[in-house]
């Protein structure tokens, strides 16, 4: 080289002679390198989704139609809470190897990445893609790593994303075939939550994958698993899988069972179907005064509405009826116990319910909690009602910023409130009929949000219900969430479903019989309840409130849920003939409108 640093004519022609020979004299050379290129694979199975979530493992995730990068089929995942909704699936690779990972992502904050690669684990990320952007990493792997991990994900509270053809390319692994479906499943011992199952052995699998109603929920290294947190007087359908490196065999043939009746939950002398509807006993609106006597022989439960506390922290509930300045037609005291009574004797349950809109109850203290106890003990004997219905609603509960787990609260207005519920139970006995008609805020919401969140600044009433549903959950008789009046709340589909139609009802109502992820943590799981305590809580008319829908639609949430026709666009995760029955607000406003919502429900039920 000159002081240039360039290369002089005559050298640069003696280095390409040089390079040509020994190309010439290693004839394999160009041979090897096209061989090992020749070799490289994708390795990730289903990259492009369009199986659907077939061969990965997901939290907060479906496939979707639109958009896609290519196919029919793309990867759509919603963080919530404390999960960014991670799709990851285990790859079988050769060690001391080069592998380029790839992906097409959409949205914010999305990443992709490996680990498990035996040397640097990798990831790479885009913090904001408006349209499909490519992603692209690589790693080589350790000198005895077999197996490495590769995944896609969003961030907390970023929103939804979008994943598709994703791919692992490298040097290929011959991994065999899919062992055979495994044969023999059968059912083993049924309780009212759980389902036993067997199957024989299948040469070749390392594992097993067991389906519920078509939907893969555990897995198992040996020919036997129990299927838990399930829904008592329930049907479900289950199949089983083989599973080794080189992918997931065909689904078994399939077996069903139906989980036993469960136990507890107060007083087990209401109709298989129920219908419960608030009476307005302290107040008149624009629906009018409606006499206990008057009330049709239809409605099981009667919640009088409301009893309010003296002040928001006293504790001191009060239930004060209407007076005849504000409803000229109200009944004498006498004239209204009789008619409790006679309710009582005909089969009929009748409820105080404490709260309501402007009844904002927070039992800060235990003095608070003991004179609650006694003063809804008092309205009890007095009107010699059956129960009580909790229906707290605006600031009557919230969580502290450090009460984090519903199945251990710390809050005091929940720690209190609970207490006083299992007194008050426990004072009156199994036949005590304790009700809860929380709104969707308190309680679906939860799926998403849970106070005020991992990093703060969530509202502290998002979920607040559920540990007091989870505490009360063997004294609780009925909860009837109210779905109306709603926000739009993100059903197990993770799709945002708002009010008007059955698909609303049907969501809703599928997260209480199935169970959720509180703040989709996977590892803090709201059980199911039965379907002998829900109840469907709807308006009963335009008037009452907002999200009423017609009785067509109504029939068509009840079809879902309880015989799974008429199911619309949400897939529900089982079956519920066992279904209570429906809430409504109000048997005055049904009045109004002709009693459509309690003939409606006469004539689906018999």
């Amino acid at each position: 080289m000159d002081r240039s640093g360039r290369v002089r004519p005559f050298l640069r022609r003696r280095l390409i002679a040089v390079c040509t020979a020994i190309v010439l004299a290693v004839p394999g050379l160009a041979a090897l390198s096209s061989a090992a290129r020749a070799a490289d694979a994708d390795l990730a199975r289903n990259g492009g989704f369009e199986s659907g979530l077939d061969s990965w493992t997901c939290t907060a995730a479906s496939t979707v139609n639109s958009p896609v990068r290519s196919g029919g089929s793309a990867l759509k995942a919603t963080p919530a809470g404390n999960d960014y909704a991670q799709c990851s699936q285990t790859v079988t690779v050769k060690p001391d190897s080069q592998y380029t990972l790839s992906g097409y992502v959409r949205g914010s904050y999305v990443y992709l990445g490996a680990s498990g690669t035996g040397t640097t684990d990798v990831s790479t990320w885009t913090q904001s893609a408006t349209d499909w952007q490519q992603l692209t990493t690589t790693f080589r792997t350790g000198a005895s790593t077999t197996r490495v991990t590769i995944y896609t994900h969003g961030w907390y509270g970023t929103g939804t994303y979008y994943a598709d053809d994703l791919s692992l390319v490298g040097p290929g692994v011959d991994a065999g075939q899919p062992p055979a479906a495994p044969t023999g499943l059968a059912v083993g011992t049924v309780t009212s939550s759980s389902v036993a199952l067997s199957w024989s052995g299948v040469a070749g699998a390392t594992g097993y994958a067991v389906y519920r109603d078509g939907v893969k929920v555990q897995t198992a290294t040996g020919t036997s698993a129990t299927v838990s947190g399930l829904s008592a007087s329930t049907a479900y359908s289950f199949q089983v899988a083989a599973t080794n490196d080189a992918g997931e065999s065909a689904k078994s043939a399939t077996v069903t069972a139906t989980t036993s009746a469960g136990s507890g939950g107060g007083s087990s002398d209401l109709p298989a179907h129920a219908l419960v509807g608030y009476l307005h006993a302290s107040f008149a609106n624009g629906a009018g005064y409606t006499r206990m006597a008057d009330v049709p022989g239809s409605w099981d439960v009667i919640d009088l509405a409301f009893g309010e506390p003296t002040s928001t922290t006293s504790g001191d509930i009060r239930f004060t009826r209407c007076p005849v300045t504000e409803c000229p037609t109200v009944e004498s005291d006498a004239d209204f116990k009789a008619a409790i009574k006679a309710k009582q004797v005909a089969g009929k349950k009748v409820l105080i319910s404490i709260g309501g809109q402007n009844g904002q109850v927070q039992l800060t203290t235990t003095a608070a909690r003991d004179t609650f106890v006694s003063s809804v003990s008092k309205i009890i004997d007095t009107y010699g009602l059956d129960g009580l219905d909790i229906d707290f609603e605006g600031h009557s509960l919230s969580l502290d910023a450090s009460d984090t787990n519903f199945k251990s609260p710390t809050t005091p207005v929940i720690v209190n409130l609970i207490s006083a519920l299992k007194t008050l139970k426990a004072k009156y006995g199994s036949k005590f009929v304790l009700s809860m008609a929380p709104e969707t805020f308190f309680v679906q919401l939860g799926y998403q949000y849970y106070g005020t969140g991992k990093w703060g600044g969530q509202d502290p009433r998002a979920g607040a219900y559920l540990p007091v549903i989870y505490a009360l959950r063997d004294d609780l008789t009925l909860l009837h969430v109210q779905d109306y009046n709603s926000g739009s709340i993100m059903g197990l589909d993770n799709q945002y479903h708002s009010m008007g139609g059955a698909d609303f009802h049907i969501a809703m109502t599928d997260m209480l019989l199935t169970g959720f992820p509180v703040a989709g943590d996977a590892n803090n799981v709201f059980p199911p309840l039965r379907p002998d305590q829900i109840a469907i809580g709807m308006p009963a008319s335009t008037n009452a409130g907002n999200g009423y829908v017609p009785p067509t639609e109504v029939n068509k949430a009840l079809d879902c849920l309880t015989k799974k026709t008429n199911c619309g666009s949400y897939a529900t995760h089982g079956t519920w003939p066992g279904l209570r029955g429906l809430m409504t607000w109000s048997i005055n406003w049904d009045r109004y409108g002709s009693w459509e919502f309690q003939k409606n429900f006469d004539g689906y039920f018999g």
